[in-house]
Order: C-alpha cells, then sequence, then structure tokens
C-alpha cells in the first residue's frame, strides 16, 4: 500500500468511538467554516493592508479554514485538511502567544484548540461515517 494511500484511509474504529468522531466533527467543521467565512471572501488580504503575513499565506490560511471546515463535515481528506489546519493554527498560537503576548483566554485559546484537535484528527482519522471510508476503505 502507498505510503499516501496509508495516510488517506482511516483506521478502523469501534462504533461508539466514530459517534464520538463524528459529533465533534460536525461542531468543529461548522465552526471553521463560520470562522473562514470573512477570510475566504478576500483571501488574499484578509488581515489587511499592513499584513505581517504575505497574501499567499494568507489565502492558505483561509483555505485551510473555510476549506478544512467543509472537508471535516463531509469526513473527506480529514488527514490532508486537517494538516493544513494544524499548521495553520501552529502559526497563528506563535503568532498571538509568543509575538503578541496575548492572554490565554481571549488570545490564543481558540487556535490551541483547533491544534490539539487536528492533531487528533491526523491520528485517529474521521471515523466510521465519513466519505474517507467510502473512498478510501479501513485500515484493518
Amino acid at each position: 500500500m502507498s505510503k499516501l494511500k496509508s495516510f488517506l484511509q482511516p483506521h478502523a474504529l469501534p462504533k461508539g468511538v466514530s459517534v464520538a468522531l463524528l459529533l465533534v466533527r460536525l461542531v468543529m467543521g461548522v465552526a471553521l467554516v463560520m470562522h473562514g467565512w470573512g477570510k475566504i471572501q478576500s483571501p488574499f488580504s484578509w488581515m489587511g493592508p499592513d499584513a505581517p503575513v504575505p497574501g499567499i499565506l494568507q489565502f492558505l490560511a483561509a483555505l485551510s479554514e473555510f476549506g478544512g471546515g467543509i472537508a471535516l463535515l463531509l469526513g473527506l481528506l480529514t488527514s490532508v485538511a486537517m494538516l493544513g489546519l494544524f499548521c495553520t493554527m501552529a502559526v497563528a498560537v506563535h503568532m498571538h502567544a509568543v509575538i503578541k503576548g496575548d492572554p490565554f483566554v481571549g488570545g490564543y485559546e481558540l487556535a490551541l484548540v483547533y491544534l490539539v484537535l487536528a492533531v487528533m484528527f491526523i491520528l485517529t482519522g474521521p471515523g466510521a461515517f465519513a466519505l474517507d471510508v467510502k473512498v478510501f476503505g479501513n485500515k484493518s
């Protein structure tokens, strides 16, 4: 089996775990779509004219949030979408916690929650109730 297919193929998980992952996917997916909606409207300039981040990286962040939310809702290409979200949230946590010195509450906690949940989905997969299972099958 190729490494790419192995990365895309979800683990076979118990039904209860798959239900829990589905619930997290749905809530997180809707939240990410809503969070990324404004950014995807002007994907290369959503940070404003004096942005510390180049337009292409702003686009990738907007895509990882909005597109990653859609991917989670469908359970399709979940590992790829969560890898993108992980990178985006790692930068967001670094910018807010280290560069800006924002507090945990009201600062970088949401980005950190998204980062940790992205890791969870990379490691567990989307669960049995996802299109990834239909497209790629389950790992034995």
